[in-house]
């Protein structure tokens, strides 16, 4: 699961920082990062930011951490509904 999460990670954050009218450089300094490139990265699927920063981005921009994730949310949505489907089928399933 990892691997493919990884691979494609969307986002909104680029749509809620510019709506909230900041520059990366400025995201940056009042999150206490060193550079902007790491706000780059999170904004263009790179990685995912610690808990604590999503936290953090959610606060500055005013809105709820799942509105930054909200495609990467409802994928994990439809990946752990499968999940749970298949166990419930399992679960069903006569024993031999």
């Amino acid at each position: 699961m990892p691997n493919r999460i990884n691979k494609f990670m969307p986002n909104c954050l680029r749509k809620y920082r510019k709506a909230a009218g900041f520059k990366q450089k400025e995201v940056a300094r009042i999150l206490g990062l060193k550079n902007a490139s790491v706000i780059s990265r999170w904004e263009n699927s790179i990685c995912l930011p610690k808990l604590s920063s999503a936290f953090k981005l959610a606060v500055l921009y005013r809105t709820m951490v799942d509105a930054l994730f909200i495609d990467l949310r409802a994928l994990l949505k439809d990946e752990i509904y499968k999940a749970e489907q298949e166990n419930k089928r399992l679960e069903n399933k006569p024993c031999p």
